[in-house]
């Protein structure tokens, strides 16, 4: 089997639909055991988690909504990627597995599952020194390859990407925001951990006036922490209605811990799609940075017409 024949196989796999019937009285029992299922749950739920979740679900089918699942990211590629700026499998094989977790869902219920990817966009240039326009080639970008799955997935699954510049009217009312989050943080003088320093020193391309200052990551890391804030005020995805999730978890308990592959818990915003090799398969792999550089890569180029951008012309193989 070819590389490209395992990811059609997996890609039809996605459009098998069975539809099966559940008493009423039952349904969102079973709605929360799908959601909740460890064949893709990568971590536990806390009893406040597994609370609201129960309640957005009861809530949804009360008003004959789909599931709403929500989840927060970058909207960008790493810079220190080859693959920057645009997406590459990582974001396909995050999608597919999102698809394959919530499908079920889809079958018993059928409002269906709407999947929203809320990303950061505006933030981005402030912290990381990324240029604007290579945030927006890669959301474009992005899209191109929700579109191209969305033949697969079942009619009643919806996934989207919302931006965070939609919650403002211009871009500056959204640099006003930060500059008074920033401020007001200041104020309370926080402090950082090292391992939040060093996370700056891997997402941030840091100009040569920024690395003369000795504090550069410090105040990187403020501006980013106030952005978290703004967002936190927001509220966009703790709403009584939506079920928040991430790859990992995150110290606040309030996001389910999915993944992003069947194999894998890195951030595919920050890291690459590849192949393990089996005996006579494949499986799917999404790589943080750290893994990259202790993996030996082979390539197989692909053809995929919907997909034409460089980062869907050839895949990355390990044994």
């Amino acid at each position: 089997m070819t590389p490209q024949q395992y990811i059609q196989q997996e890609l039809d796999k996605l459009k098998e639909f069975t539809p099966r019937e559940v008493a009423k009285e039952t349904l969102a029992d079973e709605i929360f055991r799908l959601l909740m299922s460890k064949k893709f749950r990568k971590y536990s739920a806390s009893p406040q988690l597994i609370e609201q979740m129960k309640s957005a679900i009861k809530l949804n089918i009360e008003n004959n909504q789909p599931i709403n699942v929500t989840f927060p990211h970058g909207a960008y590629k790493l810079w220190r990627l080859e693959e920057a700026p645009l997406p590459d499998w990582a974001e396909l094989f995050a999608a597919m597995y999102y698809t394959k977790w919530l499908k079920p869902i889809c079958e018993i219920y059928e409002p269906g599952v709407w999947f929203d990817y809320f990303v950061d966009d505006l933030i981005v240039p402030k912290i990381d020194n990324i240029p604007m326009e290579d945030i927006e080639t890669y959301l474009g970008e992005y899209r191109k390859i929700l579109d191209f799955l969305k033949p697969f997935q079942p009619k009643n699954f919806n996934m989207t990407i919302t931006p965070f510049e939609t919650a403002f009217g211009t871009r500056e009312e959204f640099d006003k925001s930060l500059e008074e989050s920033v401020a007001k943080l200041k104020l309370a003088s926080p402090t950082f951990k090292e391992e939040d320093l060093v996370a700056v020193e891997l997402n941030a391309k840091p100009t040569v006036e920024q690395l003369k200052d000795p504090e550069w990551r410090e105040k990187v890391r403020l501006v980013h922490d106030a952005y978290i804030g703004m967002k936190r005020d927001l509220g966009y995805y703790f709403q009584p209605h939506k079920i928040a999730i991430f790859n990992q978890p995150l110290a606040s308990g309030r996001f389910l811990a999915i993944g992003t592959t069947k194999t894998s818990i890195a951030k595919f915003w920050v890291g690459i799609g590849a192949l393990k090799k089996l005996e006579n398969n494949y499986i799917e792999y999404i790589l943080s940075p750290k893994q990259i550089a202790m993996q030996k890569f082979t390539t197989e180029p692909i053809i995929i017409e919907e997909l034409n951008s460089k980062n869907f012309k050839t895949i990355k193989l390990f044994e």
